[in-house]
């Protein structure tokens, strides 16, 4: 009954419109943006990003989200009149446990993915550690990345997906416009222009992933452990000079780039840790219905409104 949270709420369209433009609205221009500038412009634009101090341009890039994340919570509680509670989960309060238990089982799979790969070719792996920058780095991340992976997973996975989903009446086409968007507007990242739109299709299956535990588990709680834990490793651990944002990690790849390496180590995560994770999720929480719950209808249940 997750999507159907949304009858909660006030729907009707003015308000839709006006949440989704004012909170969705920095992707959209960044994509636009991203779409009418040159490779050079863009080769300008990341190598001034690049000469800004590594933690600076960490908060730099963050701090916009503190804001947006604060704009999505006010519209949907002034507009559509609803709680944050209906904008998580379907149940009657939060499950911290679900998102601590997302959160350590990435982090472990990350690791043991990157230990793996060390000790099997580290001669491109060099250590990059510097316990002042790198105090500074853990300290920003913990403060900072919270609030941007609650405004993507909230705004996409929360807002978008219920809104979605009930104007559609089914939950197949919600998941799908939801990930094929979450991958689109990141494709002004760094790696695109590096890779090549090839790498969309991990953002894509990202999308689909947080989509699928999202409406598998009747929450948000499993993305947001998945999300925030993910992101803090791609900034502790291990940094490059084509990653978004650069940082002072553990390590950095000292590597060429090679577009087709690269983008077969993201595919990694498609292939085997997203369906690891599925099966241990599904085992743990005892998901069934699956077609159902993935592609069924949408009813406007008194049950809901009440």
């Amino acid at each position: 009954m997750f999507i159907e949270q949304a009858h909660k709420g006030n729907n009707s369209c003015w308000r839709v419109l006006i949440t989704s433009l004012f909170t969705a609205g920095v992707f959209l221009a960044n994509f636009v943006l991203y779409l009418f500038m040159s490779k050079e412009q863009m080769d300008e634009a990341y190598q001034s990003m690049s000469e800004v101090p590594n933690n600076l341009s960490l908060i730099i890039n963050l701090s916009p989200f503190i804001f947006l994340l604060l704009l999505l919570f006010f519209f949907v509680g002034i507009l559509h009149k609803r709680s944050i509670i209906s904008l998580t989960t379907s149940r009657d309060k939060v499950d911290f446990t679900k998102f601590f238990f997302s959160f350590v089982l990435i982090i472990i799979l990350t690791l043991a993915g990157f230990t793996a790969s060390y000790f099997s070719d580290n001669s491109e792996i060099i250590w990059n550690f510097n316990p002042t920058k790198f105090a500074v780095l853990f300290l920003v991340s913990i403060l900072f990345f919270p609030f941007q992976i609650a405004y993507e997973e909230y705004l996409f996975r929360g807002y978008l997906m219920q809104q979605i989903g009930i104007i559609t009446k089914n939950r197949w086409f919600p998941l799908i416009f939801t990930s094929v968007v979450f991958g689109l507007f990141h494709s002004a990242n760094p790696e695109v222009a590096k890779m090549g739109f090839g790498v969309m299709l991990f953002y894509i299956g990202t999308g689909f992933f947080l989509g699928i535990i999202t409406l598998m588990d009747e929450s948000i709680e499993l993305a947001l452990g998945f999300h925030l834990g993910n992101n803090l490793m791609a900034a502790l651990l291990i940094t490059s000079d084509f990653s978004a944002i650069h940082t002072d990690a553990v390590f950095r790849y000292s590597g060429v780039e090679n577009p087709v390496d690269m983008l077969n180590e993201m595919l990694v995560s498609i292939a085997i840790v997203y369906p690891i994770m599925l099966f241990i999720f599904a085992k743990k929480f005892k998901w069934t219905n699956w077609i159902s719950k993935l592609s069924g209808k949408i009813e406007n249940s008194a049950s809901i409104l009440n």
